[in-house]
């Protein structure tokens, strides 16, 4: 009433009666308006308000990168057939609290605005009708303003005074339909579309992007056991993500098709070891050069078939002693080495009694045998990763978990028909390799002990050119053991390699540490010592062999041909090399010395980038990998880091009972030292070819930022392929990458028949785990290359 009083002019020509009308038409009005605000009011406060009491403490992390940062996201996803922008703002609060925010508007304006308090916006909507203040025009602006789907900013304009009421940017926020929502650790996602004539609001589908949690590195939150409630699932948003990338999701999806490869190894295809086309070229095979890598012109791009009778493998430490026999279904090497306990048939199963030809009464005595020998090697403390030439089935590698040591076994692919194959199914690391006309894909001065059990390799003829090759992977002061017939038996033939053996060691200055023989398997080792000085190779009366040339690199290992010379030990004490590394476990984590004068991958100095490349996989694996993607790690045991740079994943998982075989890619930084520097292993690899190994060997793959990079020198419809020949059926593969070849991966795997455990997106990066089926296409591709 006293409102209408203030703004009635007394004036003669009107009527009192006129008066009183139209001050009681205002003033219900009025009433009805402010009615109207309160309850909307109430809707806001109640629904999403509470949300931004709700405060989230995250420091300044990166979020898929180690040296990328901030929490600020913009997401699109899709609702109702609309698509809908939403931006997720992060405003610092006092008392180092801070407040995360999706705003999103019902039209094409996507201006985010800051929202005020509570009391603020209470106060800003909130009519009383006794007010003496008040203006006509004010409210009526207002419901204006909520009325209709315009930004703010049309609203202000439209509204003319509505500035003059003294709401602040909150206020207009609430006005033109945008809302910002608070969470813990999801933020609830909500649209409310008005219609202008009716006012009637519509509740839109809800969804939640997942917070980032607080930490030195952001990570995926992956809720799993919730109430749905107010919570969105995994389910729906990854839906909603999926939706977002069906532009270029539907085009992969729709372009990829699959046929059965063709080839005479069958099951066992392995495209750069098995390329009859040029093996058949080959001018020679006298130093083994039919089993080095000859890769195909152009790589396939179908799949390898599954073995009739396969099942899951056998869970580790059950399969260090037996296997499923159709999953590698042969017997040869039972026939030739069952006497010596290498593999027998046994039923269903393939069974390892744990022999080998050095060691037939079982590895764990001969492994005894050796540090009883020459106490210095110090199994799982100085000594920790270590290379197996000529692994066979890989029970040497294979008990030495037991020491905690990590033996990177090799062997080629060769008349002992699927010895690594075997070595692999039983959970072994283990690859194929030969001996050859090329460097080993290793760095150098990297392995702790070098070992030879009747490997059959001459490492005495050429120059040595061969053991000059160990020696050059062999740690400065690392041991190489030695078990063969010329140790012990004197037979001509081994006298006279004895005599070689002899002669070229200590032209190559290793000292000879012990003989010693194994009376319960009846055979000896000899255990050599690579010098940690220069000294000997000057006092040598004759350069031979010949050190290497300066400019020789010796980390250059990538198809670089062998040569018959030795680099000198690094002498400098910031050189790596220089000084032995700490003990096992604390070599995990310690950044090696030599890092100290290196720039980090990520631009930081490298102990800093080290330390925080670690600390990010540390919450990956912890916070999302292990919970959050619905993987049964027990059955995991066979992992590959397809981009390793530090190794901080693997190092994220050394307490699980798995082994990680990290790769860096051969257009990447050169970490690969690094990697071994910490206790771990791994190798070089080109991803636009086949890797050295069998179909079905790992059980899980991780691909952090690979595809993109790959994707622009080869088909990455061939890498995938690759992918799914070397993973196992069931084996799952995680892929951090942008958000356009996490869908160019998503509609790859889609093609496949894959099953899509999890996909989510940030600022343009994206996390997606995929599940391999058994599912193979009927049709076949003949790959002439591959036919004998």
């Amino acid at each position: 009433m006293a409102m209408g009083l203030k703004y009635s002019r007394v004036d003669g020509r009107r009527s009192s009666s006129y008066c009183s009308t139209v001050t009681v038409a205002v003033f219900v009005s009025a009433c009805l308006i402010g009615a109207w605000m309160l309850m909307s009011s109430s809707i806001v406060s109640d629904e999403g308000l509470n949300g931004n009491k709700q405060t989230i403490a995250e420091n300044e992390s990166r979020q898929f990168e180690v040296d990328s940062g901030g929490d600020v996201s913009e997401v699109e996803t899709r609702g109702d057939g609309n698509d809908v922008n939403e931006q997720v703002s992060e405003n610092k609060l006092e008392d180092n609290q801070e407040e995360k925010s999706v705003t999103w508007s019902s039209d094409e304006s996507t201006e985010s605005e800051n929202t005020g308090n509570e009391t603020k916006e209470k106060n800003s909507v909130k009519e009383s009708s006794d007010e003496k203040t008040e203006s006509l025009e004010e409210p009526k602006s207002e419901a204006e303003s909520y009325g209709d789907g315009k930004s703010s900013r049309d609203s202000n304009a439209e509204a003319g005074g509505a500035n003059k009421t003294g709401q602040s940017g909150s206020e207009e926020s609430l006005g033109d339909n945008q809302f910002e929502l608070g969470g813990a650790s999801q933020i609830d996602k909500e649209k409310v579309s008005q219609d202008h004539d009716k006012k009637e609001s519509h509740e839109r589908d809800q969804a939640s992007v997942e917070v980032f949690p607080a930490g030195d590195q952001s990570e995926i939150l992956n809720e799993t056991s919730a109430q749905n409630g107010a919570w969105s699932t995994q389910v729906i948003e990854s839906q909603n993500e999926k939706e977002l990338q069906q532009s270029s999701v539907s085009k992969n999806q729709n372009t990829y098709s699959w046929k059965l490869c063709n080839a005479t190894a069958g099951p066992d295809y392995i495209p750069c070891l098995d390329n009859w086309k040029a093996i058949r070229k080959l001018p020679s095979t006298m130093h083994y050069e039919h089993r080095e890598r000859h890769c195909p012109e152009e790589a396939p791009t179908c799949v390898v078939p599954v073995p009739e009778g396969y099942k899951p493998s056998i869970k580790w430490p059950k399969s260090r002693d037996k296997i499923w026999y159709y999953n590698v279904p042969h017997t040869k090497l039972a026939k030739t080495k069952g006497h010596q306990n290498w593999v027998k048939v046994t039923g269903e199963y393939l069974t390892f009694p744990g022999g080998g030809t050095q060691f037939k009464n079982g590895a764990l005595h001969y492994i005894d045998f050796i540090q009883n020998s020459c106490p210095d090697i110090a199994w799982g403390n100085r000594s920790r990763v270590i290379l197996d030439v000529g692994c066979g089935v890989a029970s040497f590698g294979g008990y030495l978990f037991d020491k905690d040591v990590l033996a990177m076994s090799f062997a080629p692919k060769d008349e002992h028909e699927a010895q690594v194959q075997f070595a692999l199914e039983r959970g072994i690391p283990a690859i194929l390799s030969v001996m050859g006309t090329k460097r080993l894909p290793f760095p150098s001065s990297v392995f702790d002990l070098v070992h030879c059990a009747r490997c059959r390799v001459p490492w005495h003829i050429e120059g040595g050119k061969l053991l000059l090759e160990l020696n050059r992977v062999l740690r400065p002061g690392g041991y190489f053991v030695w078990s063969a017939t010329p140790v012990y038996q004197k037979l001509p033939e081994d006298v006279g390699i004895w005599k070689a053996m002899s002669e070229l060691t200590k032209s190559m200055c290793w000292d000879l540490k012990a003989v010693k023989k194994d009376k319960l398997n009846g055979v000896a080792a000899a255990i050599y010592r690579k010098p940690t000085s220069n000294g000997c190779y000057n006092r040598r009366p004759q350069n031979k062999p010949p050190l290497c040339k300066e400019s020789d690199d010796p980390n250059a290992a990538w198809n670089v041909p062998l040569q018959a010379c030795m680099h000198k030990v690094p002498v400098d004490t910031s050189k790596r090399g220089s000084r032995w590394p700490v003990q096992w476990p604390l070599r995990v984590v310690t950044p090696p010395y030599w890092l100290n004068s290196e720039v980090g991958v990520y631009g930081k100095a490298a102990p800093e980038d080290f330390t925080a490349d670690y600390q990010h996989w540390r919450n990956a694996v912890s916070k999302s990998y292990l919970n959050g993607m619905g993987i049964n790690w027990s059955l995991v045991r066979n992992v590959m880091d397809m981009r390793a740079v530090y190794g901080g994943f693997a190092a994220a998982l050394k307490d699980l009972k798995v082994w990680v075989m990290n790769v860096v890619p051969i257009d990447s930084p050169d970490t690969l030292p690094i990697i071994y520097e910490r206790g771990l292993f791994g190798l070089y690899h080109d991803w636009c070819e086949s890797f050295n190994t069998y179909p079905r060997t790992y059980d899980l793959l991780h691909a952090d930022h690979l595809f993109s990079s790959i994707k622009k020198r080869c088909k990455l419809q061939a890498v995938i392929a690759e992918v799914d020949r070397i993973l196992r059926p069931e084996g799952n593969l995680i892929v951090r990458d942008n958000v356009e070849t996490i869908g160019e991966i998503e509609g790859l795997a889609k093609s496949l028949q894959w099953e899509i455990r999890m996909i989510y997106s940030k600022d343009n990066e994206g996390l997606l785990c995929v599940r391999k089926t058994y599912w193979r296409p009927t049709e076949k591709e003949t790959i002439t290359s591959a036919i004998i």
